[in-house]
C-alpha cells in the first residue's frame, strides 16, 4: 500500500511514521487537522519532534518547502502553538479523537 503522506513536500519516513502513529494516515487528515494539530498530535505521542516538524507540515500543506515560509508565518504558527500549549483548559486532543 502507497503511503500518500510520503508525497508531500518536506515529508520523509520518520515524519510519515510519527504522524502515522499520531493517527492521522491520509492527506486529508493533515489538511483537516492542519499543521498544528498534527504536530500537537505527535508531541502527544512521547516523540521528540523539534519545530522544524511543524514547518515542514505547514509546508507540506501549501507545497512549499519549510525553509521557504516565511520568518512571520513561522512566528505565527509558534505562537499559536504557544497559546494551545499554555491553555490549560484545552485537554491534549486532536480533531480526529473527536
Amino acid at each position: 500500500m502507497e503511503d500518500e503522506l510520503l508525497k508531500m513536500k518536506n515529508l520523509g519516513k520518520t515524519s510519515a511514521q510519527w504522524l502515522h502513529a499520531a493517527g492521522i494516515h491520509k492527506t486529508a487528515d493533515l489538511r483537516r487537522l492542519g499543521s498544528i494539530h498534527a504536530y500537537r498530535a505527535v508531541k502527544s505521542r512521547g516523540i521528540k519532534a523539534s519545530k522544524v516538524l511543524l514547518y515542514a507540515i505547514e509546508g507540506a500543506l501549501i507545497d512549499k518547502h519549510w525553509a521557504e515560509l516565511p520568518p512571520e508565518r513561522k512566528d505565527s504558527l509558534a505562537q499559536q502553538l504557544r497559546q494551545l500549549d499554555s491553555d490549560t483548559k484545552r485537554p491534549l486532543e486532536t480533531p480526529l479523537e473527536k
